[in-house]
């Protein structure tokens, strides 16, 4: 039976089922965990020892309801830490928005954003700007210049 150009489409849409993972490359994989655990509250699975001169980490958000997200079907993907060998930040763009400021290559979705921008100032995290568009948003650098943005819808 032939298929037409819809039905093609519609089933390649159900071959991708979600993001298991993002990559981020760090300077210091040990320091990075422990400002990734302190400032997104994520926390690093089990499976390579928290130690110094680590390599790599993986770093879980937690579910809804409290659980660890599962790498196959949770609903926020893993963020794997691995060492760069060279400093400064290489995730985002080289072009800007909003005046000159980076552009972050992700975004987190949180129910919270007045809670966590509150933490990151306290925690001095370099807050590169907020905005209010289609919700409240605010983007910051980690330690390695790696660009990210927290929203609440």
């Amino acid at each position: 039976m032939p298929q037409n150009d819809e039905t093609m489409v519609e089933k390649r849409v159900r071959d991708i089922t979600g993001v298991t993972c993002l990559y981020v490359p760090v300077s210091n994989v040990y320091e990075s965990v422990k400002w990734y655990e302190k400032n997104l509250g994520c926390q690093p699975t089990n499976i390579h020892p928290v130690e110094p001169g680590m390599g790599m980490a993986i770093m879980r958000f937690f579910e809804a309801d409290g659980s660890t997200a599962d790498p196959a079907t949770g609903t926020v993907p893993a963020l794997f830490l691995h060492e760069s060998g060279e400093k400064g930040g290489r995730l985002g763009f080289s072009w800007t928005l909003d005046g000159g400021k980076p552009h972050a290559v992700g975004c987190f979705v949180t129910p919270h954003i007045q809670e966590l921008f509150e933490r990151f100032k306290e925690n001095g995290v370099n807050i590169l700007g907020e905005r209010v568009t289609c919700g409240p948003n605010v983007t910051f650098a980690d330690p390695d210049g790696n660009v990210w943005e927290i929203w609440q819808p």
